[in-house]
Parts: structure tokens; sequence; C-alpha cells
């Protein structure tokens, strides 16, 4: 064999431990954890994060003035014990950096964004930041595996904020419209905010956000949230803490490896051109796989095309050798596989095992002896075009045409009985080998089982990623 073509082999093993060990994902989170947190010591950091005992998500919760914000994170701390990040809390903090944006706040100057950016990345990498959740209000500086906008019109906004009323206890907000104390001790001794803005300065305060919503809804795209604040903030928190705790798909690399078993004219052929035309993956079909080695030089097609000529079954072994040498090549492990005529029965479907070509989707196309014979015994080709016809789902366009198909012997009715047979001998086995299968009725448009199909591709993959 060629050395360049050995050189192009991927040994099976690799890809089924890494999807098993979610090791493409692991990848990605270190490279991750590096462009964002921008160690000194990379390595260091790297052990240190692959020591804990979990990932937990950090969530940024962005949104207008008055929609919601404070009351909903201090909900979701509540519920998950995280930690929650304030602008006030950040600058609270006895840094250099943080006395030196108070002072900037001071002196009514704004914050620059290197220096802010530097204050949320000091803040979060504090142990308790670093052990639970954080959650921090709009400061979009910081990648977060989770991002939720709550929007609401203006005027809803501009009444919100007018009718703000704060416990000085506590510092809880609350409404007297929205979202009144159940305790009439708190309603008591609730107070007018010092802060509290006129409604032009919050018309101003909203149009400034609105300027930076869309680009931080670009920002932010792959994992943003937007959530409608013009409701009961029970059903604010309860679409927020939905989405937070709903486990995220992760974008880690998956190659489809699918197994097509069905009796002779349940269109596996063509199921699996479909599969690999739309999907850019590997359409392997046993039998002409075996016709293009014998057709070859090489010592293995020397080795197989007596059989074929006489019309006799290949050995197992020698058909598991040349399959698993084309499923090795790069385009197969890289891409991925749609493989149909194999195997047959329960001993091929072990030695396939063993090899380490396991299937993570398997389908059983379903339907009856005599759809089949219907099917197949009256297909016929047009050897002028290579067009097949039917007498009943596709007859030839006129009389000329008709008088020059050809039937394939194989396909006579005594043949295909004899298929089916053997089929349904080893049917029941494969279906026990393969458990995880699933079985779609091939009696319908070829177009219709397609998206059947296509349904438990696409719905599947990725693999869900649990924090």
């Amino acid at each position: 064999m060629d050395a360049t073509i050995r050189l192009l082999r991927i040994p099976p093993e690799m890809a089924i431990y890494a999807e098993k060990h979610d090791i493409f994902h692991l990848v990605q989170t270190l490279v991750r954890k590096l462009m964002v947190d921008k160690p000194e010591d990379p390595i260091q950091h790297l052990i240190n994060f692959l020591k804990r005992d979990s990932v937990v998500p950090r969530i940024i919760l962005l949104g207008p003035p008055s929609s919601g914000k404070r009351t909903i994170a201090n909900k979701l701390c509540e519920h998950t014990q995280a930690i929650h990040v304030t602008f006030s809390d950040i600058l609270k903090d006895d840094s250099d950096l943080s006395r030196a944006a108070q002072q900037d706040q001071d002196k009514k100057q704004k914050i620059p964004k290197d220096h802010w950016r530097q204050l949320i990345q000091q803040r979060l990498s504090k142990l308790d930041c670093v052990r639970r959740d954080s959650i921090m209000r709009p400061t979009a500086f910081f990648n977060s595996f989770l991002t939720v906008m709550l929007e609401a019109p203006d005027v809803i906004l501009i009444e919100r904020s007018s009718g703000k009323r704060i416990d000085p206890v506590t510092g809880d907000v609350y409404h007297v419209t929205f979202m009144w104390p159940e305790s009439e001790e708190v309603a008591q001794r609730l107070e007018t905010p010092s802060t509290l803005m006129p409604a032009d300065l919050i018309a101003k305060k909203l149009q400034k956000f609105h300027t930076e919503a869309h680009a931080l809804k670009r920002t932010y795209h792959s994992c943003l949230k937007t959530i409608n604040a013009d409701q009961p903030h029970v059903d604010v928190f309860s679409q927020v803490l939905n989405y937070v705790c709903t486990p995220r798909q992760s974008a880690s690399p998956f190659t489809p490896r699918i197994l097509l078993f069905g009796p002779p004219g349940s269109g596996k052929s063509l199921q699996a051109k479909l599969i690999a035309q739309k999907y850019g993956i590997v359409n392997i079909c046993c039998g002409e796989l075996l016709k293009a080695v014998s057709a070859d030089e090489s010592h293995m097609g020397e080795l197989i095309k007596p059989y074929l000529e006489s019309e006799q079954q290949v050995p197992s072994s020698i058909v598991l050798r040349i399959l698993t040498e084309r499923l090795s090549r790069m385009d197969c492990t890289t891409r991925g596989w749609v493989l149909h005529g194999f195997p047959q029965d329960v001993e091929q479907a072990e030695e396939l095992q063993e090899s380490n070509f396991i299937p993570n989707r398997v389908f059983f196309l379903e339907m009856t002896d005599d759809i089949a014979i219907e099917r197949v015994t009256l297909r016929g080709l047009d050897p002028v075009t290579g067009e097949w016809y039917h007498s009943i789902y596709k007859p030839a366009p006129g009389p000329e045409v008709q008088s020059r198909l050809r039937f394939n012997p194989r396909h006579s009715e005594a043949q295909l009985q004899k298929r089916l047979k053997e089929y349904w001998n080893h049917a029941a086995d494969l279906q026990a080998i393969y458990p995880q299968a699933v079985y779609i009725s091939a009696d319908q448009d070829p177009h219709t089982v397609f998206e059947s199909l296509e349904s438990r591709l696409v719905g599947r993959l990725p693999k869900v990623q649990t924090y």
C-alpha cells in the first residue's frame, strides 16, 4: 500500500473515545478560558481549571433602565446561590484599580473601557466567583456562557422608574404598581430613591441603551436569550431561570456514523445518497465498494474477483478487511459515513463492532414483502440513458424506451423471495444488536422517508452538554 495512503488514516478509536469523554468540548472550553482570561501562566491556569469539580456558567443580565435586572439577579442568586456582581460591588473592592475608578466617578468622569475590563476580570477571578456562578448586570466586557436581555416598551419603563421605592434595610427595590411588598412592615419603611431620575432623563438613558442594544445582541448572539420584561416579575424570573437551567448544546464536532438496514426495495441506496449529498458525509454501499476493489489490480481485487464473477458471496473476513480499510480513510474519519449492505448478520455486526467502527445512528427501513416485490420486480433499466423506470411509479416515456428496457435477473420474483427470506432470517437478531435503532416506514414517498431520517439526525445532533 502507498505510504501516503497509510498516513491519511486516523484510528477509529480516537473519534469514539473523544465523543464518549467530551474531549472536543473540553478543548473548546480550555481555549475559550485562555482567550478570555489571558493569564500570565497559561499552563498553570488550565491545570487549576481542570482541578475544579465542575464548570459553572456565568450569567450577564442586560436591559434598559427599570427593566428589572436587579430584581431578577437577586432572585437568581437566592435560587442558585450565585454571586451577584454589581457596579457598586466592583468599586467597593479595596484595590488601586477600584480606588482610581472611584476617583473618576467622584469627579463625574467616565471610567475608561480598559480600566473597566481590568476591574471586571479582577472581580470575577476572586475565589467566590470562581467556585460559584456569577451574575453580572450590564457591563458587556466579559464573554459569558449565558446572556439574558430584558426588553419592554419605553412608556412602561418610564412608568416603572417613577414608581420605584427602595427598602433602606435590605436595599430591595419595589414598585407602587407592579411589585408591592407583601409585608406591611416592609411597605411602611419604603422610601423614594434619592437617585430617582425625572422622566426626561430616563428617556435619554433609554435612547442611549437603544443605540447600543444592537451591538450587544450581535456580540452575544451565540448565548443570548431575549425576554419580554413587560409582564409580572414572577413570569420573567421563571423564563430566565428556565433558560439558565436548560442544558446547553455543545458545539463540539460530532461525526455521523450511520447504518441503514432494510429489505430489498426499501430505498437504502437512495436514502444514503440523499443523506450524503445534503450533509457531505461519505456514502458507502458495500456491494459497490467490492466491485470497485475488484476492478483495480490490487492483491485484494484479484482475490475477490472470482467470487463476484461467479456471483458467490465474498467471505466476511475479506469483506471486513476491505470495509475497515475504507472506513479508516481521512474522509470517513473527519466527515462521517453512511453504510448500507453490511453487516448482513449478527456475526458480521459483531466483527464490525470489534473493529471499533461503531455506528452512532442506526435505522431500519420497514416495508412488507408484497410492497418490496412490487417495487423491485417491475423495475427496468434503459441501457441508452442509464435511467431506471418502473411500470407503475415511473413508466417509460414511450414504446421505444419500453422495448429496450433491461430487467436484472436478480430482480425476478423468485430471486427476490430468496433475498427477502435471507433478510428476515437475520433481521430480529440485528435489531437486538442495535437496541437504540430507529424504525421508519419505507412505504412512503422517498422524500417523506428522508425527512423522517433527517429529523433523527439533526434533532439529536450535536450532543447536549450539561453544566
